[in-house]
Protein backbone atom coordinates (compact mmCIF):
# COMPACT_ATOMS: atom_id res chain seq x y z
CA UNK A 1 0.00 0.00 0.00
CA UNK A 2 1.48 3.43 -0.89
CA UNK A 3 0.78 5.64 1.69
CA UNK A 4 2.24 9.58 1.84
CA UNK A 5 5.27 8.85 3.95
CA UNK A 6 6.75 5.98 1.20
CA UNK A 7 6.90 8.86 -1.34
CA UNK A 8 9.59 10.62 0.65
CA UNK A 9 12.83 9.91 -0.26
CA UNK A 10 14.62 6.94 1.26
CA UNK A 11 17.15 9.21 3.07
CA UNK A 12 14.33 11.12 4.53
CA UNK A 13 12.16 8.07 5.66
CA UNK A 14 15.17 6.75 7.37
CA UNK A 15 16.22 9.84 9.19
CA UNK A 16 12.40 10.66 10.49
CA UNK A 17 12.25 7.22 11.67
CA UNK A 18 15.29 7.31 13.61
CA UNK A 19 14.35 10.41 15.22
CA UNK A 20 10.89 9.39 16.46
CA UNK A 21 11.82 5.98 17.69
CA UNK A 22 15.13 7.54 19.91
CA UNK A 23 12.54 10.51 21.51
CA UNK A 24 9.33 8.18 22.00
CA UNK A 25 11.65 5.90 24.03
CA UNK A 26 12.87 9.10 25.80
CA UNK A 27 9.04 10.09 26.59
CA UNK A 28 8.02 6.42 27.42
CA UNK A 29 11.04 5.87 29.61
CA UNK A 30 10.93 8.86 31.66
CA UNK A 31 7.02 9.15 31.18
CA UNK A 32 7.43 5.43 33.38
CA UNK A 33 9.88 6.86 35.80
CA UNK A 34 12.24 3.76 34.93
CA UNK A 35 15.67 3.53 36.58
CA UNK A 36 18.17 4.69 34.26
CA UNK A 37 15.90 6.01 31.71
CA UNK A 38 18.56 7.29 28.90
CA UNK A 39 19.54 4.04 28.38
CA UNK A 40 16.58 3.55 26.33
CA UNK A 41 16.94 6.22 24.00
CA UNK A 42 20.59 5.22 23.91
CA UNK A 43 19.61 1.60 22.68
CA UNK A 44 16.83 3.32 20.36
CA UNK A 45 19.50 4.67 18.25
CA UNK A 46 21.82 1.86 18.16
CA UNK A 47 19.32 -0.74 17.08
CA UNK A 48 17.91 2.01 14.75
CA UNK A 49 20.49 3.21 12.98
CA UNK A 50 21.40 0.03 11.16
CA UNK A 51 18.46 0.50 8.42
CA UNK A 52 16.00 -2.28 8.70
CA UNK A 53 13.11 -3.79 9.58
CA UNK A 54 12.01 -3.85 13.33
CA UNK A 55 12.29 -7.51 14.80
CA UNK A 56 9.04 -9.52 15.34
CA UNK A 57 7.60 -10.54 18.66
CA UNK A 58 9.39 -13.88 18.31
CA UNK A 59 12.89 -12.02 17.68
CA UNK A 60 12.33 -9.62 20.46
CA UNK A 61 11.53 -13.01 22.75
CA UNK A 62 15.04 -14.08 21.63
CA UNK A 63 16.44 -10.83 21.84
CA UNK A 64 15.71 -10.62 25.49
CA UNK A 65 16.51 -13.66 26.80
CA UNK A 66 19.88 -13.50 25.07
CA UNK A 67 20.41 -10.18 26.86
CA UNK A 68 19.57 -11.37 29.88
CA UNK A 69 22.03 -14.32 29.45
CA UNK A 70 24.56 -11.98 28.60
CA UNK A 71 24.20 -9.72 31.16
CA UNK A 72 23.80 -12.29 33.55
CA UNK A 73 27.40 -13.57 33.31
CA UNK A 74 28.35 -10.31 34.46
CA UNK A 75 26.97 -11.17 37.40
CA UNK A 76 28.92 -13.86 38.00
CA UNK A 77 31.92 -11.83 36.95
CA UNK A 78 31.48 -9.58 39.85
CA UNK A 79 32.43 -11.83 42.75
CA UNK A 80 35.59 -13.14 40.66
CA UNK A 81 36.57 -9.40 40.02
CA UNK A 82 37.15 -9.29 43.85
CA UNK A 83 38.61 -12.64 44.73
CA UNK A 84 40.86 -13.28 41.34
CA UNK A 85 40.77 -9.74 39.61
CA UNK A 86 43.41 -11.05 37.07
CA UNK A 87 41.16 -14.08 36.12
CA UNK A 88 38.20 -11.73 35.84
CA UNK A 89 39.61 -9.52 33.97
CA UNK A 90 41.40 -11.98 31.31
CA UNK A 91 37.79 -13.41 30.73
CA UNK A 92 36.44 -9.38 30.09
CA UNK A 93 39.09 -9.11 27.72
CA UNK A 94 38.28 -11.76 25.68
CA UNK A 95 34.42 -10.88 26.42
CA UNK A 96 35.21 -7.66 25.24
CA UNK A 97 36.86 -8.94 21.94
CA UNK A 98 34.38 -11.41 20.58
CA UNK A 99 31.50 -8.27 21.18
CA UNK A 100 33.81 -6.64 19.21
CA UNK A 101 34.26 -9.01 16.85
CA UNK A 102 30.88 -9.71 16.25
CA UNK A 103 30.04 -5.82 15.09
CA UNK A 104 32.95 -5.66 12.66
CA UNK A 105 33.18 -8.85 11.54
CA UNK A 106 29.77 -10.07 11.31
CA UNK A 107 27.51 -6.36 11.64
CA UNK A 108 25.66 -7.33 14.82
CA UNK A 109 26.39 -4.11 15.73
CA UNK A 110 23.28 -4.05 18.90
CA UNK A 111 24.27 -7.60 19.71
CA UNK A 112 27.73 -6.89 20.29
CA UNK A 113 27.02 -3.76 22.30
CA UNK A 114 24.85 -5.37 24.81
CA UNK A 115 27.35 -8.12 24.96
CA UNK A 116 29.83 -5.41 25.93
CA UNK A 117 27.52 -4.17 28.16
CA UNK A 118 27.18 -7.35 29.88
CA UNK A 119 30.92 -7.66 30.12
CA UNK A 120 31.77 -4.34 31.27
CA UNK A 121 28.96 -2.84 33.27
CA UNK A 122 27.34 -5.31 34.96
CA UNK A 123 30.60 -7.11 36.32
CA UNK A 124 31.65 -3.46 37.48
CA UNK A 125 28.41 -2.70 39.52
CA UNK A 126 28.12 -6.21 40.55
CA UNK A 127 31.81 -5.67 42.43
CA UNK A 128 29.62 -3.06 44.76
CA UNK A 129 26.64 -4.40 44.96
CA UNK A 130 24.03 -7.59 43.43
CA UNK A 131 21.33 -4.73 43.90
CA UNK A 132 22.99 -2.12 41.75
CA UNK A 133 23.90 -4.69 39.14
CA UNK A 134 20.09 -6.32 38.99
CA UNK A 135 19.00 -2.71 38.67
CA UNK A 136 21.41 -2.34 35.59
CA UNK A 137 20.09 -5.32 34.17
CA UNK A 138 16.80 -4.89 34.69
CA UNK A 139 16.83 -1.42 33.05
CA UNK A 140 18.93 -2.63 29.92
CA UNK A 141 16.66 -5.78 29.42
CA UNK A 142 13.05 -2.89 29.43
CA UNK A 143 15.25 -0.39 27.38
CA UNK A 144 15.23 -2.63 24.94
CA UNK A 145 11.69 -3.87 24.71
CA UNK A 146 10.95 0.09 24.66
CA UNK A 147 13.25 0.57 21.99
CA UNK A 148 11.71 -2.71 19.82
CA UNK A 149 8.09 -1.45 20.66
CA UNK A 150 8.90 2.31 19.55
CA UNK A 151 10.09 0.86 16.15
CA UNK A 152 6.78 -1.23 16.12
CA UNK A 153 4.73 1.61 16.16
CA UNK A 154 6.99 4.32 13.67
CA UNK A 155 7.92 1.68 11.29
CA UNK A 156 4.89 1.46 9.43
CA UNK A 157 4.83 4.85 8.78
CA UNK A 158 8.61 5.22 7.83
CA UNK A 159 9.10 1.70 5.62
CA UNK A 160 12.24 0.40 3.67
CA UNK A 161 11.67 0.17 0.06
CA UNK A 162 10.83 -3.37 -0.62
CA UNK A 163 14.51 -3.56 -2.87
CA UNK A 164 17.21 -5.23 -0.48
CA UNK A 165 19.94 -2.83 0.46
CA UNK A 166 23.32 -4.46 -0.28
CA UNK A 167 25.26 -4.77 3.16
CA UNK A 168 28.91 -3.34 3.04
CA UNK A 169 31.36 -5.66 2.47
CA UNK A 170 32.86 -6.83 6.09
CA UNK A 171 36.86 -6.45 6.69
CA UNK A 172 39.18 -9.64 6.07
CA UNK A 173 39.68 -11.68 9.04
CA UNK A 174 43.03 -10.78 10.18
CA UNK A 175 41.73 -6.95 10.30
CA UNK A 176 38.72 -8.24 11.80
CA UNK A 177 40.60 -9.45 14.67
CA UNK A 178 43.44 -6.67 14.61
CA UNK A 179 40.09 -3.79 14.54
CA UNK A 180 38.48 -5.87 17.25
CA UNK A 181 41.78 -5.58 19.47
CA UNK A 182 41.91 -2.00 19.00
CA UNK A 183 38.64 -1.30 19.89
CA UNK A 184 38.74 -3.60 23.07
CA UNK A 185 41.86 -1.81 24.03
CA UNK A 186 40.34 1.54 23.61
CA UNK A 187 37.55 0.51 26.23
CA UNK A 188 39.48 -1.26 29.07
CA UNK A 189 40.85 1.69 30.73
CA UNK A 190 37.03 3.69 31.47
CA UNK A 191 36.40 0.31 32.43
CA UNK A 192 39.04 0.18 35.23
CA UNK A 193 38.23 3.32 35.73
CA UNK A 194 34.65 2.59 36.53
CA UNK A 195 35.89 -0.26 39.17
CA UNK A 196 36.81 2.40 40.96
CA UNK A 197 32.69 3.84 41.08
CA UNK A 198 30.51 2.31 39.35
CA UNK A 199 28.06 4.85 39.62
CA UNK A 200 30.48 7.77 38.99
CA UNK A 201 32.00 6.38 35.70
CA UNK A 202 29.03 4.57 34.04
CA UNK A 203 28.57 6.83 31.72
CA UNK A 204 32.00 6.85 30.68
CA UNK A 205 32.31 3.35 30.40
CA UNK A 206 29.26 4.21 28.02
CA UNK A 207 31.01 6.50 26.04
CA UNK A 208 34.13 4.39 25.73
CA UNK A 209 32.44 1.31 24.83
CA UNK A 210 30.53 3.61 21.72
CA UNK A 211 34.21 5.49 21.05
CA UNK A 212 35.52 2.00 20.32
CA UNK A 213 32.96 1.03 17.76
CA UNK A 214 33.62 4.40 16.19
CA UNK A 215 37.10 3.66 15.85
CA UNK A 216 36.92 0.32 13.88
CA UNK A 217 34.64 3.10 10.83
CA UNK A 218 37.16 5.93 11.08
CA UNK A 219 40.54 5.85 9.32
CA UNK A 220 43.58 6.70 11.46
CA UNK A 221 44.46 10.26 9.72
CA UNK A 222 40.74 11.80 10.76
CA UNK A 223 40.69 9.90 14.23
CA UNK A 224 41.48 12.42 16.30
CA UNK A 225 39.17 14.73 14.67
CA UNK A 226 36.31 12.91 13.87
CA UNK A 227 35.98 11.03 17.85
CA UNK A 228 37.12 14.56 19.42
CA UNK A 229 34.69 16.60 17.42
CA UNK A 230 31.59 14.35 17.73
CA UNK A 231 31.92 14.13 21.40
CA UNK A 232 32.45 17.94 21.51
CA UNK A 233 29.64 18.52 19.40
CA UNK A 234 27.59 15.79 21.60
CA UNK A 235 28.17 18.02 24.49
CA UNK A 236 27.56 21.39 22.50
CA UNK A 237 23.78 19.63 21.87
CA UNK A 238 23.65 18.22 25.19
CA UNK A 239 23.90 22.03 26.65
CA UNK A 240 21.34 23.27 23.98
CA UNK A 241 18.78 21.16 24.72
CA UNK A 242 19.23 21.53 28.80
CA UNK A 243 19.29 25.28 28.18
CA UNK A 244 15.98 25.01 26.53
CA UNK A 245 14.23 22.65 28.65
CA UNK A 246 15.03 24.96 31.48
CA UNK A 247 12.85 27.22 29.79
CA UNK A 248 9.83 24.94 30.37
CA UNK A 249 11.40 21.11 32.60
CA UNK A 250 8.43 19.23 31.22
CA UNK A 251 8.46 15.94 30.04
CA UNK A 252 6.65 16.93 26.71
CA UNK A 253 9.38 19.66 26.49
CA UNK A 254 12.01 16.99 26.79
CA UNK A 255 10.58 14.96 24.38
CA UNK A 256 10.23 17.65 21.23
CA UNK A 257 13.46 18.85 21.84
CA UNK A 258 15.17 15.81 21.28
CA UNK A 259 12.87 14.81 18.34
CA UNK A 260 14.22 18.55 17.02
CA UNK A 261 17.91 17.11 18.18
CA UNK A 262 17.41 13.74 16.65
CA UNK A 263 16.17 14.79 13.37
CA UNK A 264 18.95 16.81 12.18
CA UNK A 265 21.56 14.72 13.91
CA UNK A 266 19.81 11.87 11.27
CA UNK A 267 19.15 13.46 8.44
CA UNK A 268 23.26 13.96 8.73
CA UNK A 269 23.52 10.44 9.38
CA UNK A 270 21.59 9.12 6.03
CA UNK A 271 22.94 12.42 3.95
CA UNK A 272 19.79 14.33 3.55
CA UNK A 273 22.03 16.98 4.70
CA UNK A 274 25.49 16.66 3.16
CA UNK A 275 28.61 16.71 5.19
CA UNK A 276 32.27 15.94 5.38
CA UNK A 277 31.97 13.48 8.46
CA UNK A 278 30.66 9.94 7.91
CA UNK A 279 27.24 8.35 9.50
CA UNK A 280 29.48 7.12 12.63
CA UNK A 281 30.22 10.54 13.67
CA UNK A 282 26.92 12.17 13.64
CA UNK A 283 25.77 8.84 15.40
CA UNK A 284 28.72 9.36 17.85
CA UNK A 285 27.32 12.94 18.31
CA UNK A 286 23.81 11.89 18.90
CA UNK A 287 24.26 9.09 21.27
CA UNK A 288 26.63 11.21 23.27
CA UNK A 289 23.94 14.09 24.02
CA UNK A 290 21.65 11.08 25.18
CA UNK A 291 24.27 9.92 27.78
CA UNK A 292 25.19 13.63 28.72
CA UNK A 293 21.46 15.00 29.16
CA UNK A 294 20.46 11.70 30.88
CA UNK A 295 23.00 12.47 33.75
CA UNK A 296 22.12 15.82 34.13
CA UNK A 297 18.59 14.90 34.69
CA UNK A 298 19.79 12.43 37.34
CA UNK A 299 22.19 15.09 38.99
CA UNK A 300 19.44 17.51 39.03
CA UNK A 301 16.99 15.13 40.50
CA UNK A 302 19.19 14.10 42.78
CA UNK A 303 20.18 17.82 44.22
CA UNK A 304 23.99 17.59 42.87
CA UNK A 305 25.45 20.75 40.82
CA UNK A 306 24.72 19.80 37.64
CA UNK A 307 26.48 22.02 35.72
CA UNK A 308 29.96 21.15 37.60
CA UNK A 309 28.94 17.48 36.94
CA UNK A 310 28.61 18.24 33.53
CA UNK A 311 31.91 19.80 32.94
CA UNK A 312 33.74 16.75 34.85
CA UNK A 313 31.88 14.51 32.42
CA UNK A 314 32.46 16.28 29.36
CA UNK A 315 36.38 16.62 30.35
CA UNK A 316 36.47 13.10 30.99
CA UNK A 317 34.74 12.46 27.96
CA UNK A 318 37.42 14.82 25.71
CA UNK A 319 40.13 12.61 27.68
CA UNK A 320 38.68 9.37 26.67
CA UNK A 321 38.18 10.54 23.14
CA UNK A 322 41.69 11.52 22.92
CA UNK A 323 42.82 8.63 24.10
CA UNK A 324 40.59 6.73 21.77
CA UNK A 325 42.68 8.15 19.10
CA UNK A 326 46.17 8.42 20.34
CA UNK A 327 45.84 4.38 21.68
CA UNK A 328 44.77 4.32 17.63
CA UNK A 329 47.78 5.84 16.62
CA UNK A 330 50.28 3.93 18.52
CA UNK A 331 48.62 0.36 17.96
CA UNK A 332 48.99 1.55 14.33
CA UNK A 333 52.71 2.51 14.19
CA UNK A 334 53.53 -0.79 16.22
CA UNK A 335 51.77 -2.87 13.82
CA UNK A 336 53.63 -1.12 10.78
CA UNK A 337 57.05 -1.75 12.58
CA UNK A 338 56.04 -5.55 13.58
CA UNK A 339 55.49 -5.50 10.22
CA UNK A 340 58.30 -4.15 8.65
CA UNK A 341 60.74 -6.18 11.21
CA UNK A 342 58.51 -9.65 9.55
CA UNK A 343 59.43 -8.29 6.28
CA UNK A 344 63.21 -7.88 6.71
CA UNK A 345 63.46 -11.42 8.12
CA UNK A 346 62.29 -13.08 5.04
Amino acid sequence: MITHTTRLPLAARRSFRLALVASLALALAYGMGLGLPFLAPLLAVILTATPAPPPGPKQLLVLVVAVSLSLGVGILLGPLLQFAPLSALLIIFAGLFVSNRMAIADGKEASSVLLAFGFTLIPAASSVSQALASALIMALVVGVVIAVVCQWLIYPLFPEDETAVPMPVPPTLADSDWLSLRATLIVLPAFLLMLTNPATYLPLALKSILLGRESSEVGLRHANREMLGSTFLGGVCAIGVWICLSLAPLLWFFWGWMLLLSLLLSSWVYGVLRSRFGPSFWVGTLTTAIILLGAAVQDSANGKDVYQAFAVRMALFLLAALYAGLAMWALEQWRKRRSRRRLAGE
